[in-house]
């Protein structure tokens, strides 16, 4: 059991059990916390409750485990020992099953039914296909089957539907933490009656649990399902080691201090009144005096020179110095060093530690690259080695001898976000029913603009089906199959509350259709002619500085998503190619186009060239400016503002020093375009569009 000081520390371990273990991916396990405030009105997203019932599910077998957990999931009453095994099934190729049975047992297992599986706790029964995502599953299945006997099972991608492999079968654990069927709705009533004061038909918990319903934030309740609720310790075997930050027994006791507060915060809700912190929790006492008869590994906070230094210490750091000409010379002379321990350089993705070696091989350091941790241990013959890892903390071994630096010691502290394993497909513009709302305009392939009307259940050849009603012009309506969702997509043409309707069964659509391709037609050519134009010239070719440009990236304190390096790469290389760059790079407010901007503006400035940032407002030219000051302050480049908000002199002066070639990256609104204004070596024009 290792104990984390907190949710981003969780993180850290994780990455690095997983990374030193030869078999980490499958001992290191998460028991997430809900991410919710105690005695929260919401719910955790089923991507947590998927890890934490995987967590708990795997707590239950006697493999041997290592569970990362925060203080917080020290105290909280988990479900009952027993309830997951026991909740849990296999489907299997070639076993029979029964539709009706099969809906039946999903549903009391939590699970929610839907048209379209997208989500962790989905299923869609659709004739002879069922679709659904279990709890700890890394995607979806689809069962394909024949009578009553299950012919395939595959793989599928939630977003785009198709299928992506085959499997011969797959587990069912529980949707939830907590059962779901009648018997325990009837346990949740006599629960609530016996540990809460007052009328219960006044809580509107109360009265969706007994309906078979679990409103936002039930997991508060969680206790109320079971007879005798379960503690994480009784998951735990005998002779457990908890490894725990210094302060463990300060942090358990913090935690039961925020449960009460929450409490008494949320008393007052008659409809919602909170279960006493006695409920939902064990006693910090209690888990404290727990832990204690254990074997118990404490962090090692003493100085790393103490007699009581453990067999790790951080390492230095080796900061890039921006200003010099040779940024990297304090890694160099460490891997320079014979003395020096054997090194392992980590690096976050392939491309930076392509970038790394070859900065390094123009000092004469080549690192031989390894593919784990385990390859760098058996290969002792090589002093320094390089691998990509998710690694965001080095250290130094003392037996054996090695140190493991990042690049947080190169680049300085970083921000990592979370995010998803793959990037989302653009063409899932509506992928699931959640994502409507009644009064929403939506366009159908074949019938144009209209507005979803609702959900409605209709009886086709005695077979009842969910339908998407439509309302079209003149009360027409048309109701599509939820099956058939991918023929609608969003309206964009303008304010959706003034949406033009078409009339159904007129050719007022088809009107509109042929008007618009023969515009896109008309629009396509113009772009044909303009690139034909733009490819038989010649324009200038920018060598990214490779050192240079390492250290002005690592500045960057974010981790770069997958689309932004994708537009980083595209752009760098269109400013390495002759043919003049037209590119467009677009995205919502805070997805990153800006630091895409900034390393075109490197490139090019480093090549000697003038860029210019054109904004549509003065307020956005001041916002780059600054942003732009900020990354560029430690190189010999010159930006400037030109802005309303300086006197005409001063406007004046700057425009003849941009002519004269004296600043490097000019940023104003369409001041830049004016005739008077005339660039000594202008070699980039970046336009900051907002719509």
């Amino acid at each position: 059991m290792v104990v984390a000081a907190s949710a981003r520390e969780l993180g850290l371990l994780k990455d690095e059990l997983r990374f030193f273990l030869a078999d980490g991916d499958h001992r290191v396990c998460v028991l997430p916390g809900w991410e919710c405030l105690p005695y929260d009105r919401y719910s955790p997203h089923p991507e947590i409750t998927s890890q934490r019932i995987q967590a708990l599910e795997r707590l239950c077998r006697p493999d041997p485990l290592i569970l990362l957990l925060c203080a917080e999931q020290i105290l909280l009453r988990l479900p009952a020992m027993g309830f997951i095994s026991g909740s849990s099934f296999n489907l299997s190729r070639g076993s029979a099953v029964d539709p009706i049975q099969l809906r039946n047992r999903l549903s009391d297992a939590g699970y929610l039914g839907v048209s379209q599986v997208v989500a962790e706790g989905e299923y869609a029964i659709r004739g002879g296909i069922i679709d659904v995502f279990p709890m700890g599953a890394e995607s979806p299945f689809r069962l394909d089957l024949f009578g009553d006997e299950i012919e395939n099972i595959r793989f599928f991608d939630p977003d785009t539907q198709k299928s992506t492999g085959e499997t011969q079968s797959f587990g069912m654990l529980p949707a939830r933490e907590f059962p779901t069927d009648r018997e325990a709705a009837e346990q949740f009533r006599k629960a609530y009656r016996r540990s809460l004061a007052g009328d219960p038909q006044s809580s509107i918990i109360y009265r969706e649990v007994s309906q078979r319903r679990f409103p936002a934030g039930i997991e508060f309740y969680l206790p109320l399902f079971f007879e005798t609720p379960g503690t994480l310790f009784d998951y735990l075997p005998g002779g457990v080691q908890w490894v725990l930050p210094a302060n463990w027994r300060d942090k358990i006791r913090a935690e039961w201090a925020n449960v009460v507060d929450r409490f008494e915060h949320c008393s007052l809700d008659p409809e919602r009144p909170p279960l006493s912190p006695e409920f939902l929790c064990v006693t910090p006492q209690f888990a404290i005096d727990t832990i204690a008869r254990a074997e118990i590994i404490e962090t090692d906070t003493s100085p790393d020179d103490s007699p009581e230094a453990g067999l790790t210490k951080a390492p230095p750091q080796y900061p890039v110095d921006h200003k010099s000409r040779t940024p990297f010379s304090a890694l160099v002379k460490r891997l320079r060093d014979p003395s020096g321990a054997r090194t392992l350089l980590n690096a976050e993705t392939p491309g930076r530690a392509q970038a790394l070696i070859e900065l390094l091989s123009g000092h004469a350091l080549n690192p031989v690259e390894f593919s784990s941790w385990q390859e760098f241990l058996c290969d002792d013959l090589e002093r320094t080695g390089i691998t990509v890892s998710p690694l965001d903390r080095g250290l130094l071994i003392r037996q054996p001898d090695i140190e493991v630096i990042v690049e947080s010691q190169l680049y300085g502290e970083r921000v990592h976000q979370r995010r998803r394993a793959k990037t989302q497909d653009p063409e899932s513009i509506i992928r699931s029913l959640a994502e409507l709302h009644r009064g929403d305009p939506v366009v159908h392939l074949d019938h144009g603009v209209g507005r979803f009307g609702g959900l409605q259940w209709l009886d086709i050849n005695g077979q009842k089906n969910e339908f998407l009603v439509i309302r079209y012009f003149d009360n027409g309506k048309l109701y599509v199959p939820a099956i058939n969702i991918n023929v609608l997509s969003r309206y964009i043409g303008g304010d959706p509350e003034n949406a033009p309707l078409h009339r159904l069964g007129s050719d007022q659509w088809n009107k509109a259709k042929t008007r618009a391709q023969k515009r896109a037609h008309d629009a396509a050519a113009e772009l044909l002619k303009t690139q034909a134009l733009r490819t038989l010239r010649s324009g200038r070719v920018y060598n990214v500085p490779q050192a240079e440009y390492i250290a002005f990236r690592g500045g960057f304190r974010y981790d770069e998503t997958p689309d932004q390096d994708q537009a980083i790469d595209e752009v760098l290389s269109d400013l390495g190619d002759p043919t003049p760059m037209d590119r467009l790079v677009c995205g919502d407010v805070g997805f990153g186009k800006t630091e895409v901007a900034l390393r075109a503006a490197f490139a090019v400035a480093h090549n000697g060239h003038q860029v210019a940032v054109l904004t549509p407002t003065t307020l956005l030219a001041n916002q780059h400016y600054d942003i732009f000051r900020e990354r560029f302050s430690d190189y010999p480049v010159r930006i400037e503002c030109l802005s309303r908000f300086k006197t005409p002199a001063a406007n004046a002066a700057l425009v003849s020093e941009i002519q004269q070639g004296k600043v490097d990256i000019v940023i104003g609104t369409h001041r830049l375009l004016q005739q008077d204004l005339d660039f000594r070596n202008l070699g980039l024009v970046i336009i900051d569009e907002e719509h």
